[in-house]
């Protein structure tokens, strides 16, 4: 059952689409191309990876640790968050940079959100 977070305001997305701005730091978004099945069965191995993280961090179990690990990256690398880019334009990945350092903080300024 998934718990509605009443209090939280939707990261913003860049223009393009391809990443979001969470605290002033662009986090690449999944690949729009996938279909709805497809990004929901993802999603769901992502979480089920990430409780089996948590677990593992509770039992003090270092090789299930690290393949649980691998489950989240497997999943995260299949959504298009991580690894290869989604896109196909050759333009250059921000993934985890400040928003500031990269083309994006003249848009973001222009909302009067400037990191």
């Amino acid at each position: 059952m998934a718990l509605a977070r009443s209090n939280a305001v939707a990261p913003r997305r860049t223009p393009d689409g391809r990443y979001l701005v969470v605290r002033g730091r662009l986090w690449r978004a999944a690949n729009p191309h996938l279909t709805d099945a497809e990004r929901e069965a993802l999603v769901q191995q992502l979480m089920q990876a990430r409780r089996a993280v948590k677990t593992a961090l509770h039992s003090g179990d270092a090789h299930a640790l690290r393949a649980a690990r691998e489950a989240v990256d497997a999943a995260k690398v299949a959504l298009g968050e991580r690894g290869p880019v989604w896109w196909t334009d050759g333009a250059k990945d921000f993934n985890r940079h400040l928003v500031k350092n990269t083309p994006y903080a003249a848009w973001l300024a222009e909302r009067g959100e400037g990191a």
